[in-house]
C-alpha cells in the first residue's frame, strides 16, 4: 500500500508540474544537438547535426536525433513500476498452482504403480522399502511374493520442490492402506498456501 501511495504521489507531482514554454524547449533541444543559441527577435535557422547523432529518412535527408525529456522518462518508469507491482503477484501465484497440479499428477502416477505392486504381491511396499520397490525388487523387509516390476518406466520422481515424496505404509491418514504426500515448499508438515501439504488421497 505504501508503494502505491508513493507512486501515486510521484505521478501527481509530474502531472502537476507547469508546462515549459515552447521557446525553452526549443532552446534545450538546440543545446542538446549542438546548435548555436538564437538571439531574441531572430528567426531560428536549422543547423547541421553533429556527427554520430543523426539518422536518415527514406529520402536520404539527415535529421537530428531528439532525446526524451526528464518528465517523459519519469512517467515511463512510474508506469513500468506500477505494472510490475500489479502483475508480479499474479505470476507467482500461478507458479505455485502449477507446482501443486504437477505434484498431484505425479502422485496419481505413483499411486497407480503402488496399486499394481499390491495386485502382484498381495501387499503394499513397506515404509522401509518405500517407492524404490516400484523400480527394483526390494532387498529389505518382507520379500514380495511375485514381483513383476519395474512398475515405473523411469526412476521415482522428486516432487516439484526437489524433495522425495513421503510414503508411509501403513498410513496415518489411511491405516489400512498407505499415505502418499509432499510437504510443499517449506518441506514441513502443515502450512498454508504454497507451504501447505499436497495429499495424494484428496
Amino acid at each position: 500500500m505504501t508503494e502505491h501511495l508513493l507512486l501515486a504521489d510521484i505521478v501527481e507531482r509530474i502531472l502537476a508540474a507547469p508546462p515549459r514554454p515552447a521557446h525553452e524547449i526549443a532552446a534545450a533541444r538546440r543545446e542538446r544537438i549542438g546548435a548555436p543559441p538564437v538571439a531574441e527577435g531572430v528567426e531560428p535557422r536549422a543547423a547541421d547535426p553533429p556527427r554520430g547523432r543523426h539518422w536518415s529518412d527514406a529520402r536520404g535527408h539527415r535529421r537530428p536525433v531528439m532525446g526524451f525529456t526528464l518528465i517523459e522518462v519519469l512517467v515511463v518508469i512510474v508506469v513500468i513500476t506500477v505494472l510490475a507491482t500489479l502483475v508480479a503477484p499474479n505470476v507467482f501465484r500461478h507458479v505455485g498452482s502449477a507446482k501443486e497440479a504437477t505434484a498431484k499428477t505425479q502422485m496419481e502416477m505413483l499411486g497407480s504403480a503402488v496399486d499394481a505392486y499390491r495386485l502382484d504381491n498381495d501387499e503394499y511396499p513397506t515404509t522401509e522399502q518405500g517407492l524404490a520397490a516400484l523400480r527394483a525388487r526390494p532387498q529389505a523387509g518382507p520379500q514380495p511374493r511375485s514381483w513383476r516390476g519395474p512398475y515405473l518406466r523411469r526412476d521415482v520422481p522428486l516432487d516439484p520442490w526437489g524433495r522425495p515424496y513421503v510414503y508411509r505404509m501403513p498410513g496415518i491418514a489411511n491405516p489400512e492402506g498407505y499415505d502418499l504426500l509432499t510437504l510443499g515448499r517449506d518441506g514441513r508438515e502443515g502450512g498454508e498456501g504454497e507451504d501447505a501439504d499436497v495429499l495424494g488421497w484428496k
